[in-house]
């Protein structure tokens, strides 16, 4: 039964992602949760203490279905550590996030409205801060060429590149954004 409940919960926080990406933080209901999961009215308050919990878990949600998978990750470990085998991470990167695009839509959502509710704020900077010591210390492991700051500077380039592709596609085809990451990578990761 437990693991039923899981995956009730689950589909419950994917279905959130899914309202928050289409409606926005304010048409984030549990009525719309319970409709968009295709389940009985009042499930989802069964398995949310508040609004702030639905929110806080599509948070982290987002984040575990943003995790490349075991296949990518052992790839680039037996990977040659240069700037090509780099550009190409950040370019699988980018396409991976760009395919999950209501998760993404939904954190940019999130962080909209963390800026009106302090707890959701504090959880997100945690959740975002432990995310970039995750990378800058995979990097560091990894014997990638760049330093931290290389790491934060394209978390800044390539966050701001997929909002573009994601709210405004039509501004660069897919052959530029494959470019512009790979000159990315040149520019910003010293030899």
């Amino acid at each position: 039964m437990v693991r039923r409940n899981d995956e009730r919960r689950a589909a419950l926080v994917d279905a959130a992602i899914e309202v928050l990406a289409r409606e926005g933080a304010r048409g984030l209901t549990f009525r719309a949760v319970d409709t968009e999961a295709a389940v009985p009215g009042g499930t989802a308050s069964n398995y949310f203490a508040g609004r702030d919990d639905l929110l806080t878990q599509a948070g982290a949600r987002v984040y575990e279905r943003l995790q490349p998978d075991e296949a990518t990750i052992a790839r680039q470990r037996a990977a040659d550590p240069d700037r090509e085998s780099y550009a190409l991470l950040m370019r699988e990167l980018v396409d991976r996030i760009s395919a999950f695009r209501t998760g993404y839509l939904a954190l940019l959502e999130l962080r909209l409205e963390a800026t009106r509710r302090p707890g959701l704020r504090d959880v997100l900077t945690e959740r975002v801060r432990a995310d970039l010591a995750a990378n800058v210390a995979y990097h560091e492991q990894s014997g990638l060429p760049g330093d931290a700051t290389a790491v934060r500077l394209l978390y800044l380039a390539f966050n701001w590149l997929i909002v573009e592709q994601l709210t405004l596609p039509g501004v660069f085809s897919e052959a530029e954004r494959e470019q512009l990451v790979t000159a990315a990578v040149d520019r910003i990761v010293a030899p």
